[in-house]
């Protein structure tokens, strides 16, 4: 192994569930908030949605996340590895045959994704 391959390895999470492509998950986020004043709390605020897309590998692995508040969609994108993500939790196991769901955002209604055992 290359000095390079050493340094990433320490970076990757083993805290990670196995989730793929379908998948309701809940990310909890590690929040920073400084008020006026200049003092710092960190609170956690929880992200949940449908797994939209797996992209990379190793360090450098991200997702993306899906829901849907009212009838606004909301999307973001999450690095595996990040510090910031404080867990995360598969809600709900989804049965789906694409790689990438990009047509959920078209659709106006959610969509029903069967259950996978």
């Amino acid at each position: 192994m290359n000095l390079l391959d050493k340094i990433t390895n320490k970076q990757i999470r083993t805290d990670v569930p196995d989730f793929q492509v379908g998948d309701t998950v809940r990310v909890d986020l590690k929040i920073k908030e400084v008020d006026s004043k200049g003092t710092e709390k960190t609170r956690i605020q929880a992200f949940e949605g449908l797994v939209m897309a797996i992209k990379g590998s190793g360090v450098s692995k991200t997702f993306t996340v899906r829901k849907m508040s009212g009838n606004v969609g909301a999307e973001k994108t999450f690095p595996v590895n990040s510090p910031i993500i404080d867990s995360i939790n598969v809600v709900r196991k989804g049965k789906v045959r694409r790689a990438k769901l990009n047509y959920i955002r078209k659709q106006s209604k959610t969509p029903k994704i069967k259950e996978r055992n």
